[in-house]
């Protein structure tokens, strides 16, 4: 027997509902005051002229798309360390962690992933496993596409232990506009891979440093997915 309160046009709207969901994402909280400020703006300006509505209608749409945060999927398989930003890949390289976390052991490869305004801005993260360090470093604001950006610019680093004793460790550094870091996550926190943690503001700079013993997999110049693009594979001792 058909219900009637279901018609073909509420399951048309229904599926339509489930496609805009699908295709539009989610936006992040962070910029939630962001975006309706720039709407309220966007009706301003409505009253004073119909074009100017639709411009600021505009800068309010995208304001709310560079805050979205897309469903992501992280690969299950154990040992496997993922990019925590969209963005391009600028540095595969040796180098120290920040100096702020006082670690032991030299240096490491340090993976770089640079982010446009067109990417998105929310950080994932890279591995499951405990938060072991969390500490913020004031600093300049220099175009995060330079390398010295990584020891210069501000910056909120984490250590994650994994549940077999690895240290990965994962940078968000503010870039040449950006100048609000968001990290959601404390020492003693226990995370997923793939989860969001934390967002840069306009255009920035995540590293992540793995063992010198790890299979990077990515190359200067590709690009990533946060939470899904396999950046490297941890050694198995």
């Amino acid at each position: 027997m058909t219900d009637p309160q279901k018609t073909p046009d509420s399951g048309r709207l229904a599926h339509l509902i489930a496609l805009t969901r699908s295709v539009v994402p989610p936006m992040h909280p962070a910029g939630r005051p962001f975006a309706l400020g720039a709407a309220g703006v966007a009706l301003l300006l409505r009253r004073l002229s119909r074009r100017l509505g639709v411009v600021g209608f505009l800068l309010a749409g995208a304001v709310a798309w560079f805050f979205r945060e897309p469903k992501r999927v992280a690969p299950s398989r154990p040992g496997l360390v993922v990019a925590a930003a969209d963005g391009a890949v600028s540095h595969v390289v040796l180098a120290e962690p920040p100096a702020e976390l006082g670690m032991s052991g030299g240096e490491r490869l340090r993976i770089s992933v640079f982010l446009s305004v067109f990417d998105v801005h929310v950080q994932r993260v890279p591995v499951s496993g405990l938060i072991t360090r969390a500490v913020y470093k004031p600093g300049k604001f220099l175009s995060a596409d330079l390398d010295k950006a990584s020891e210069d610019n501000e910056r909120n680093s984490l250590v994650l232990t994994t549940e077999n004793g690895v240290e990965i460790v994962v940078v968000q550094i503010a870039g040449l506009i950006a100048r609000r870091i968001v990290c959601q996550v404390a020492e003693g926190d226990k995370v997923d891979i793939g989860d969001t943690y934390g967002l840069i503001r306009f255009g920035s700079r995540v590293d992540i440093y793995v063992p010198v013993g790890a299979r990077v997999l990515v190359e200067p110049g590709q690009r990533t997915i946060g939470g899904e693009t396999v950046l490297a594979e941890l050694p198995e001792s």
